[in-house]
C-alpha cells in the first residue's frame, strides 16, 4: 500500500507542476461537504490511505502532511506512512495558517473549491494573501485526474418516503421553508446538504453507504417551488406525483447553468456548509449572496409527532436486537468461546436483520476489543480484526437504519474480570452520562452550555475525552445531524423540543482500553415545575438497552445515581420483556436487576 501511495503522490505532484503549484490541499470532504462520502469521492483515502471521517492532506513539491483531530491520532499512525507524510493536528491551527508558515512569499496553493466552504475559502485567501501567497481555485482536481481506474457512482433507485411516516407532505414542508427564505430577504436558497433536500422532498436514497440520501444539489425559491439537480436515472416512476406540484428535476450537470442565470437574484446560502464553488459561480454571474444558515436544518432537526413516534418505535425494536446480541455474547464468553471483532459485528447485525424494517447500519460498527477501543472511531475493517481476550473490556458502538428511524448506541462490556481502576473510570463516565440525562435547562440553552455536565467527574480526577458529547440524529437520515450538538466547541444553536441527540461521554487509554456509554435522547418540555419562571426543557432517553452493571463501582455513586440506573433498567425490562423469551428473557431479567 505504501508504494501505491508514493506513486500517487508522484502523480499528483506531476499535475501540480503543470499548474505551477507549490502546494495542493485535499480535505476528506467532497463537493457535498457531508461527513460521509461515496466510494468514488474518497479522495483523501486514495491520496493517503487514511480512512477516518475527518482529515486533510497538504501535498507540497518535496514533502506532505496529513492533518487529523484527536479521535484519530492513533489510527493515522497505523494507516499513513510516516516516510511520506508528517502528522499534524487538524484543530491546533487552520491549515492555511500552517501553509503561511511553511511556504515562501510568491507561492501558489491550489484547491478544489467544491471541497471547501465559502467561509474557509475567504479566510484562507485573506490569510495567505497577507504573506504573498496566492490561493488558486482549480477547475479540475489533480486527484481526479490521477485516480484511474476510479469507482463509478451507484445507480440505485431513490425511495419515495411515505408522507405518513414523514408527518408532512413535501408541499407542506416546502411552503414552510420558503417562508424562511422570504424572511431572510432572499429570492432563492441554495440547499446543498443531502439530508436537507431529501427531507424536503420526502425522498431517501442509496448513494452513500449508511446514509439513505441521494446525491445532488437543490434550489428552493421563495414561492415554494424547487429544482433538484441530480442523476435523473435514480428517480423512480411516480416521483413527480409523490413530491407534488412545483418541483422540477434536472441533471446535475445543469447546476452550473442555473447558478449562472441568477443575475440580480438574492441567493441565500450558508457560507459555513455550502461549497465555495457554487457560491463563487453565482456571485460571478451577478447574484447577491445572502449569508445565512441552511433554512431546512432546524425544522428538520425538530421532529414532528410522526417522526418522533418512528424514532421511539425503531429504538424499541433495536433494543430487542442489541439485547439479544448481548445475551448471546455473555453466554459465549461464559462457555469459553471468544470471537474476533468482525464476527461480533456481523452477529450483531444479524439480530437487527431479523426485522423487516431494517435496512443497513447507520454507520460502520465500531467493534473494538481491548486496546483497539482506545481509538474512539476504530474500524475493524481497516486491518486484521482483533480477538476478544478474557479479562478485558469490549466496546461496541453501532446503529441501524430502519424505515421509520435511525439508532445509535454504545455499550462497554466486561469480558471476564476487570480491574478496579477500569470500574472506577467506567463509573466516572456513567456519572457524567447520568448528569446530562437528568439535566433541566431553560429555553434557549445550547449544547455547549451543557457539555460540562458530562465531563465534570472525569475532569475532577484529571481525565477527559477528545470528542463531542452529543450529536444530532436524523429520522431515517444521517446519524450525525446538525445543527444541534453537545460539545466543548462553540455552538450557538439552542436545543428545542423534538431534537434528538446522543449522550456519549467516554474515556480512552492509548494501548489499553476504551470506554463509552451512549444513549440517544429527545429534547422535551418538562412538566410544570412549581414556581418556575421560565420554560424548562429536559431529555427523555430513547435507547432502551441494559448497561453492564459489572463495570460499575457503587462506592463511587450517589443514591440518586444508583436510583437512576435502577429506574432506567426497570424501564428497559418493562418495555422489552414482552418481546423476549427463554434464555434472552432470563438474561434481560438479570441484566436489569437492581444494583
Amino acid at each position: 500500500m505504501s508504494s501505491n501511495i508514493a506513486a500517487r503522490l508522484t502523480a499528483v505532484r506531476g499535475e501540480m507542476a503543470k499548474l505551477n503549484l507549490d502546494a495542493f490541499i485535499q480535505p476528506r470532504a467532497d463537493e457535498y461537504l457531508g461527513e460521509y462520502v461515496p466510494a468514488h469521492n474518497e479522495r483523501l483515502l486514495w491520496l493517503t490511505g487514511f480512512t477516518g471521517s475527518a482529515g486533510m492532506a497538504i501535498v507540497m513539491k518535496d514533502s506532505a502532511a496529513v492533518f487529523v483531530d484527536g479521535r484519530y491520532v492513533v489510527q493515522v499512525r497505523q494507516q499513513v506512512d510516516a516516510k511520506l507524510y508528517r502528522y499534524e493536528s487538524l484543530t491546533d491551527m487552520p491549515q492555511y495558517q500552517w501553509l503561511a508558515e511553511h511556504l515562501p512569499s510568491g507561492s501558489r496553493v491550489g484547491i478544489d473549491p467544491r471541497c471547501h466552504t465559502l467561509a474557509w475559502f475567504n479566510e484562507a485567501a485573506a490569510t495567505l494573501d497577507k504573506v504573498g501567497i496566492e490561493l488558486v481555485a482549480l477547475n479540475d482536481n489533480p486527484v481526479d485526474i490521477c485516480w484511474q481506474p476510479r469507482p463509478v457512482p451507484t445507480k440505485e433507485l431513490a425511495l419515495l418516503f411515505s408522507d405518513s411516516a414523514a408527518g408532512k407532505t413535501s408541499r407542506q414542508k416546502r411552503t414552510e421553508i420558503a417562508e424562511l427564505v422570504k424572511k431572510a430577504g432572499a429570492d432563492v436558497a441554495l440547499i446543498t446538504a443531502l439530508d436537507s433536500f431529501c427531507w424536503l422532498l420526502n425522498l431517501r436514497g442509496q448513494d452513500i453507504p449508511r446514509i439513505p440520501v441521494i446525491l445532488g444539489t437543490a434550489l428552493l425559491y421563495a414561492d415554494g417551488t424547487m429544482t433538484l439537480f441530480t442523476d435523473l436515472d435514480k428517480l423512480p416512476q411516480g416521483t413527480a406525483a409523490h413530491v407534488g406540484e412545483g418541483v422540477s428535476f434536472k441533471a446535475e450537470a445543469e447546476l452550473s447553468h442555473a447558478l449562472a442565470s441568477l443575475k440580480g437574484k438574492k441567493l441565500l446560502a450558508d457560507p459555513n456548509s455550502a461549497n465555495a464553488a457554487c457560491q463563487l459561480q453565482a456571485k460571478a454571474a451577478g447574484a447577491k449572496l445572502i449569508a445565512g444558515a441552511d433554512p431546512v436544518a432546524v425544522p428538520k432537526a425538530c421532529k414532528n409527532p410522526a417522526e418522533m413516534q418512528g424514532m421511539i418505535d425503531s429504538h424499541i425494536r433495536d433494543g430487542v436486537a442489541v439485547s439479544r446480541f448481548l445475551a448471546w455474547l455473555d453466554n459465549e464468553v461464559a462457555n469459553g468461546r471468544l470471537y474476533d471483532e468482525a464476527a461480533l459485528a456481523e452477529k450483531l447485525e444479524g439480530f437487527r436483520k431479523q426485522h423487516a424494517l431494517y435496512r443497513e447500519p447507520s454507520f460502520d460498527t465500531i467493534s473494538a476489543a481491548g486496546a483497539n477501543a482506545a481509538m474512539c472511531h476504530y474500524n475493524h475493517l481497516n486491518g486484521t480484526p482483533k480477538m476478544l481476550e478474557v479479562n478485558s473490556i469490549y466496546l461496541v458502538d453501532s446503529g441501524a437504519q430502519y424505515l421509520d428511524g435511525t439508532t445509535d448506541v454504545t455499550r462497554t462490556i466486561a469480558i471476564g474480570a476487570v480491574t478496579d481502576e477500569q470500574k472506577k473510570l467506567v463509573t466516572l463516565v456513567l456519572k457524567g452520562h447520568i448528569a446530562l440525562d437528568q439535566a433541566r435547562f431553560p429555553k434557549g440553552t445550547t449544547g455547549q452550555q451543557l457539555d460540562i455536565l458530562a465531563r465534570q467527574y472525569l475532569w475532577q480526577q484529571g481525565f477527559d475525552y477528545d470528542h463531542g458529547t452529543g450529536h444530532g440524529v436524523g429520522h431515517y437520515l444521517s446519524v450525525h445531524e446538525g445543527p444541534q450538538r453537545i460539545g466543548k466547541n462553540h455552538n450557538a444553536v439552542p436545543l428545542e423540543p423534538g431534537m434528538i441527540l446522543s449522550n456519549e461521554p467516554g474515556y480512552y487509554r492509548e494501548g489499553a482500553f476504551g470506554i463509552r456509554l451512549e444513549n440517544l435522547v429527545m429534547v422535551k418540555p418538562c412538566a410544570a415545575l412549581a414556581g418556575a419562571e421560565r420554560e424548562i426543557y429536559g431529555f427523555e432517553a430513547l435507547t432502551l438497552i441494559p448497561m453492564d452493571k459489572r463495570l460499575f463501582d457503587k462506592k463511587l455513586m450517589t443514591e440518586a445515581e444508583i436510583e437512576w440506573v435502577n429506574r432506567y433498567h426497570q424501564r428497559v425490562y418493562t418495555t422489552l420483556s414482552p418481546m423476549l423469551a427463554g434464555a434472552d428473557l432470563t438474561w434481560l431479567r438479570q441484566a436489569t436487576a437492581a444494583l
